[in-house]
């Protein structure tokens, strides 16, 4: 997030993919599918390096814009505390915005999947995304036949939740309250925080700060991380293994996913750890083009999220979600897709202050995909 596209389009265009992505899952997977947006708290960035050198200029790198400002001056670059109420005054009318559409009716069934449909006629005749549109069309078509309002709540409201990096501990620890019936302490900043590879030290103040809230709670994992620091990781996260409270985030590459994962599987199984298993198929596939562009690629993406399946399908565990990097606007971060985009097409509209995200059709292209993919596993026929 940034304080420059903050605008309630931005807003309602981030939501509507997620609730359409949700909805093709849904009916793919026959399960409920809970909706998570990295919205309304995502400001600070994690950096490799320090500092930004540009024709010989040394500067502090950007860390988002609740810390510095992203133009290459000093008086930009240098951090700002000031920054974090902005930050705050802008997370909560984002919440006011996600609440307006999700309880108003923006997200009744039957126009998220008028949208789909928008995507659907941009596809090959007979492609998938064609045949399971026309499933869930004829679903609809069913249920209004029968009798069922589909103008009621259930079909027009929506649970909505927020999520971010617990990164920047000053401003999580300035938004946590003790709750006054149960004693227990919560992050009142997000709904449910991550811990990020470069911050889950064990001995580190994330994992201990984290450990002391009772929000659902994420750590991101690559391949650098071993079965027993996995383990230790848990027990720190959630000492009385509540199911539910914990997502192990993986974000690894395809290759590495298929070498390391298995064993991180079954540790957890072996220890009888309660976790979700979310795959991050975005973050361990970035690369910089010849032109100097910071892009993913739709390929090694589809790629990973394929092998985090086939994982899971030999293990005998279950693939619970998906983390992605999107954004409901038409940009050219990412490429290849549906959209077409490429290396030569990047710089129409890369418009990102930090990492390449998912346009909105790629981003329900995958949609798509898994719902295909869990279709298999529930046993229902493939489309």
């Amino acid at each position: 997030e940034s304080f420059k596209e903050f605008h309630v389009n931005h807003v309602r265009d981030n939501f509507r993919v997620i609730m359409q992505m949700a909805l093709v899952m849904t009916f793919g997977s026959a399960m409920p599918v809970v909706k998570i947006g990295r919205m309304a708290g995502q400001f600070a960035k994690p950096r490799s390096d320090p500092n930004e050198v540009i024709d010989g200029v040394s500067l502090p790198s950007y860390r988002g814009d609740n810390v510095n400002q992203e133009e290459f001056t000093p008086e930009a670059r240098r951090n700002n505390p000031f920054l974090m109420v902005k930050a705050y005054h802008q997370s909560a009318q984002t919440l006011n915005i996600l609440r307006a559409f999700s309880t108003g009716g923006f997200a009744d069934i039957s126009r998220l999947h008028a949208w789909n449909l928008d995507f659907v006629e941009n596809t090959e005749e007979g492609s998938r995304y064609r045949r399971l549109a026309a499933k869930v069309d004829e679903s609809l078509r069913f249920m209004k036949a029968i009798g069922v309002d589909t103008s009621k709540p259930e079909f027009t409201s929506v649970d909505f939740y927020t999520a971010h990096e617990c990164l920047l501990l000053p401003y999580e620890q300035a938004l946590t309250r003790q709750d006054s019936t149960t004693g227990k302490w919560y992050d009142c900043s997000s709904h449910m925080l991550w811990v990020g590879e470069r911050t889950r030290d064990l001995d580190g103040a994330h994992l201990e700060f984290t450990r002391g809230i009772g929000n659902p709670l994420g750590v991101k994992i690559s391949d650098k991380c071993t079965p027993e620091e996995l383990i230790r990781i848990i027990e720190t996260m959630n000492p009385q293994n509540i199911p539910g409270k914990l997502s192990i985030i993986v974000r690894m590459g395809a290759e590495k996913l298929r070498k390391n994962l298995p064993g991180l599987i079954r540790a957890v199984q072996r220890e009888g750890k309660a976790v979700v298993w979310i795959s991050d198929p975005v973050h361990g596939n970035t690369r910089k083009t010849e032109n100097g562009f910071k892009t993913r690629d739709f390929d090694n993406i589809r790629s990973e999220l394929r092998a985090f399946f086939d994982v899971h399908d030999e293990m005998g565990s279950h693939p619970g979600g998906v983390h992605l990097e999107l954004t409901g606007e038409d940009v050219t971060e990412c490429t290849g897709g549906v959209s077409a985009v490429t290396d030569d097409t990047l710089r129409h509209r890369y418009n990102t202050a930090c990492d390449p995200r998912l346009n909105g059709s790629q981003a329900l292209e995958l949609a798509f995909l898994i719902a295909e993919r869990m279709r298999l596993r529930t046993g229902l026929p493939p489309l």
